[in-house]
């Protein structure tokens, strides 16, 4: 996945409308987006609209971002999405490890009950939205085998600790959150599963938007959320490795392939050792997925 589009899932306009963005996956937001007085209503929403998708062909992966742990609402949240077959669910304000272990058994539970594999729905974590989740990053490395990915997000991370802003004036993060979102992606990374950059809130600005997911690229980040449909575009061709990239991929493993055994190989008139063995690895994963190779 390169781009997760966030979708209200209590409107059947935007949900259908999302549907031909070109995401890589929709999350169906039971959140931050729906009104308290309207969450019953878009469970049921989004569970109609899961089970109209399934069958649509070339459809971009279906999550659903639930309500946090600490509301009360998550249950109600899986009880009834889980009957729509959702590919994945979000959780937002995730704690630590130990909150998707427990989303985990929750899962299991009501997969048994209307007939999913056991294991089927992955997980995707929101895990930088409160400032004490900070310190637990380090505990999702094999905190649950449904696991897909983890999320850095600054904006309820801003409020929770009364920021003015956090971003500077030229767009760029300040300090406490360029920390955070480093951190998420060392935790991803040690996890080995999918680290996701946050949002671009100036939905008009794609100059923007490009700027900030090439700086994920260059980082090391594989995707990036996204708030409004034409962000997508972007987010997917900056993601989307080139066919320079794709060739000199395939040339290192080659040069590897043909030296087995060896820890460093010259190409190019360059040394390479296993970390470029691996870069190239999962830049060819990238392409694949994208249907380049």
């Amino acid at each position: 996945m390169r781009s997760l589009l966030f979708v209200p899932g209590d409107s059947t306009r935007k949900l259908d409308k999302a549907m031909g963005a070109g995401a890589d996956a929709l999350v169906l937001d039971l959140e931050d987006s729906v009104a308290v007085d309207a969450k019953a209503g878009a469970r049921a929403t989004v569970r109609d609209f899961l089970k109209a998708a399934a069958s649509a062909s070339n459809r971009p992966k279906l999550y659903v971002r639930l309500n946090a742990l600490d509301t009360g609402l998550l249950d109600g949240d899986l009880d009834e999405i889980l009957k729509g077959k959702p590919d994945g669910v979000m959780l937002p304000k995730s704690g630590s490890g130990s909150d998707v272990m427990l989303l985990d058994a929750k899962l299991a539970a009501r997969e048994a009950i209307v007939g999913i594999p056991d294991g089927a729905t992955r997980v995707i974590a929101l895990a930088t939205e409160t400032p004490a989740a900070i310190f637990t990053l380090g505990t999702y490395r094999g905190a649950s085998k449904r696991l897909d990915g983890l999320c850095w997000a600054g904006e309820d991370l801003a409020a929770a600790v009364n920021a003015e802003s956090n971003r500077l004036p030229a767009g760029d993060y300040t300090e406490p959150y360029r920390v955070v979102r480093a951190l998420c992606l060392f935790a991803a990374t040690a996890a080995e599963v999918l680290p996701v950059d946050s949002v671009y809130t100036n939905y008009r600005d794609l100059d923007g938007l490009r700027a900030e997911t090439m700086d994920a690229r260059r980082d090391g980040f594989l995707a990036k959320l996204a708030i409004h449909p034409a962000q997508v575009p972007v987010i997917n061709a900056v993601f989307t490795p080139t066919p320079e990239a794709i060739a000199h991929a395939k040339a290192v493993v080659d040069a590897f392939a043909a030296n087995p055994g060896a820890g460093v190989v010259g190409l190019e008139g360059a040394m390479l050792d296993r970390p470029h063995l691996i870069r190239a690895e999962r830049l060819l994963a990238q392409a694949k997925a994208a249907g380049l190779n």
